[in-house]
């Protein structure tokens, strides 16, 4: 009997998914994701196996042998294959695939005549480095292009040239074949920002659905009584530390502010708390310690610069009931609705941050209103249970395609 006429837990038909991810030598937040999505699945009564490979095997693969197999990895065609062999599978799930797995695994998959999902956790489709971003700025100049040569000249790939010349063939390959329209039967963008940017890049509208994160355990409200602002995430440029640095500078400690997270600019936070007394990094702490943080927060500043394909932090802070200032640009501005949620300040424009930051804590009556509706928020948007509900819904679709129906 298959997964399929089996009943779950919550009286759906359960499913055997295959799940895809070629991991980066530091965790991030893409494994967190895939982690807990498919916890989500389980505790819910479906199967997920895990097919995956790591970059930490990079060095022993050596350069020519990494550059085949990140456009056409025979090695990972044939071990989809093999899998698929194995169990019956409803639908593969694929997250990153780059640059071990490659994307020769996406034939594999429909030689099979299995469904294929893909988040796009990034813009690698659309941008040799994935983010969309360089030198400091938002730079779409690969965007739409037959081949990416910006990112080769401009070595966006590990700042390496070679290795972006790589990754270029292996987007200009795969567009070539159509893999990206054809082999792929939908793709799960994290906001309608994101999908209209993967549509513009050439992806077809009608193959990208939006779904959010979540946040669970729901670690519940906040009492928003710390007295401090709070940044978490990586300390790096696209992150717009800089920025918050600066505003601070403005609010000459008006409000103290609190920095969780590590990254390239470190040595640049710790100089900033050396001369801005109001200014406390932190460093890497454990997600419970950060969620009283953010709990007793009276706000989340998340300054990026690059078009965030989402903002995790964003919904853990309405989960505990956070308000959050926001650069008005890309997914976190389409997240944090200005005036209900939170404020938006002119993305790059410290000063507009100090101004913004200062408007929160002298509004008490508007602050609190803020921390009422961003924990509405999350339990009408981000919950797992509502998840789930999208991932069926997701799911569904898929199975509803002609070439799937009576698979």
């Amino acid at each position: 009997m298959s997964a399929l006429n089996v009943q779950s837990k919550d009286g759906s038909q359960p499913l055997r998914i295959l799940s895809v991810h070629n991991h980066y030598q530091i965790r991030g937040g893409e494994e967190e994701v895939r982690d807990a999505e498919q916890s989500l699945l389980e505790q819910m009564g479906h199967t997920v196996d895990i097919y995956e490979d790591s970059n930490d095997r990079l060095d022993s693969l050596g350069a020519i042998q990494t550059a085949i197999n990140t456009v056409w990895s025979t090695q990972a065609y044939q071990a989809i294959k093999r899998q698929l062999k194995l169990y019956s599978y409803d639908i593969v799930h694929v997250h990153n695939t780059l640059p071990l797995i490659s994307p020769s695994i996406y034939y594999a998959v429909k030689d099979s005549g299995v469904p294929i999902v893909q988040t796009l956790h990034n813009y690698r489709l659309l941008c040799p480095n994935a983010l969309l971003f360089r030198n400091g700025q938002i730079c779409e100049d690969c965007l739409g292009q037959a081949f990416p040569w910006p990112g080769i000249r401009h070595a966006c790939y590990r700042e390496n040239r070679m290795a972006s010349g790589v990754v270029a063939t292996m987007l200009t390959a795969h567009q070539l074949l159509k893999t990206w329209s054809k082999q792929v039967d939908l793709y799960i963008a994290l906001t309608e920002f994101a999908r209209k940017k993967f549509i513009e890049g050439g992806i077809p509208p009608e193959k990208i659905v939006v779904k959010p994160h979540f946040v669970d355990p729901d670690p519940g409200a906040g009492a928003g009584s710390g007295g401090y602002a709070l940044y978490v995430g990586r300390l790096s440029v696209e992150k717009g530390i800089d920025v918050l640095l600066n505003a601070w500078k403005n609010l000459d400690g008006t409000i103290p502010l609190k920095i969780v997270g590590d990254g390239p600019l470190r040595e640049q936070v710790i100089e900033a708390t050396q001369t801005l007394s109001q200014v406390e990094w932190l460093g890497r702490k454990p997600m419970s310690e950060v969620y009283d943080l953010v709990g007793e927060a009276i706000m989340l500043v998340v300054p990026s610069k690059w078009y965030e394909t989402f903002g995790r932090v964003i919904i853990e802070a309405f989960a505990k009931g956070t308000p959050v200032i926001a650069a008005d640009i890309g997914a976190i501005a389409e997240l944090v609705e200005p005036n209900r949620l939170g404020l938006h300040f002119r993305s790059g424009n410290a000063e507009d941050l100090a101004q913004q930051a200062k408007h929160l804590i002298s509004h008490s009556a508007e602050l609190n209103k803020l921390r009422l509706n961003a924990r509405a928020e999350f339990e009408a948007k981000y919950t797992a249970r509502e998840n789930y509900q999208q991932f069926l819904n997701i799911y569904s679709q898929v199975f509803q395609l002609p070439e799937h129906i009576d698979r």
